[in-house]
């Protein structure tokens, strides 16, 4: 299907600039329209391209906003739905936001996308929905366990698109992806903050023992994964994407450290106490979409120094 008309909510934080960057790479013909309410993540200098292409447009406004929801979803072919509060840490603190977010917001943007018949959506869901899984790896079929306030309200966004495909058919697809790592990434995640404290010769705090795991996903990789699904797309379906590198938090320190300090004899590593709960580890199967023919080509380790010299070069870039 040639897509004309794009949507991409949350389209100027990080993982959704790359999409847009990939989605623009390959549709480079068709209208996209970004939607991003600008909280302190997001960047308009993540997507320059859209402010200078006249078929591409940037729209400021609050997901809850049912209005413009409507207005924006008119004639659309693909919603690509990526806006959410993201950061685990901050859920604690303050989870009413994460709730009006990602699960009212989706709510209220599902609704708009069934009065005005879009033609595909996918929503971008988390591993984190799983909840944690110490000795093997969750499939699509396994129930929902969320263990924290960000993964319950991702959770019952999923909820809200599962009803709106069973209730009224809604040509839908929801997503569940590993940590996802890349430039542009705000300095809150563990990645880009340990590589700016680094550079700062400061230590890398680390949350409880260091021993949990995550899997890293490239954003690259993630954005060719949303073609992948859209090429065979069934409504209903729901894809796991993996990477095959999984790292503990203190082996994610020691490979930056090493990079930028490798001469550093210092004690250059801080443990800190554990938020309220931790899933010690993350990890799903994602054969059905590998069967499909998509592969993660990209690996953090490789990564890494391009990353570093990313956020060496733009240590301003996230400045107000």
């Amino acid at each position: 299907m040639n897509y004309k008309s794009i949507l991409i909510t949350g389209g100027a934080g990080f993982i959704g600039s790359h999409v847009y960057d990939y989605f623009n790479s390959i549709y480079p013909e068709a209208k996209i329209t970004i939607l991003d309410k600008m909280t302190y993540a997001a960047n308009k200098k993540n997507i320059p391209e859209n402010f200078i292409n006249k078929n591409h447009s940037f729209k400021q406004t609050d997901i809850n906003d049912f209005e413009t929801c409507m207005s924006i979803t008119k004639d659309l072919d693909l919603v690509l739905h990526l806006a959410a509060e993201s950061h685990v840490g901050n859920s604690f603190d303050d989870s009413l936001i994460f709730t009006r977010s990602n699960t009212l917001g989706t709510h209220t943007l599902l609704e708009a996308c069934k009065r005005n018949k879009v033609k595909r959506i996918i929503h971008v869901s988390t591993d984190e929905v799983y909840g944690e899984n110490i000795n093997s790896k969750f499939s699509e079929t396994d129930p929902l366990n969320p263990t924290n306030p960000y993964s319950a309200t991702k959770a019952g966004a999923e909820m809200i698109a599962q009803a709106y495909f069973r209730s009224f058919k809604l040509p839908i697809n929801i997503v569940r992806a590993n940590n996802i790592y890349g430039i542009r990434q705000y300095p809150e995640k563990i990645i880009p903050k340990f590589i700016l404290r680094a550079l700062d010769g400061l230590p890398l705090e680390i949350q409880g023992n260091g021993k949990h795991q995550r899997h890293y996903l490239s954003a690259l990789d993630f954005a060719v994964a949303l073609k992948t699904i859209l090429d065979n797309f069934t409504p209903g379906n729901i894809f796991n994407i993996a990477s095959d590198l999984e790292l503990t938090n203190l082996e994610v320190a020691n490979n930056i450290n090493l990079l930028i300090r490798p001469n550093d004899t210092k004690d250059n590593i801080n443990f800190i106490e554990d938020r309220p709960f931790n899933d010690s580890r993350y990890a799903v199967n994602d054969n059905l979409l590998r069967n499909l023919g998509w592969m993660p080509k990209k690996n953090l380790i490789s990564d890494l120094p391009k990353i570093i010299e990313w956020y060496k070069t733009n240590k301003n870039w996230f400045d107000k």
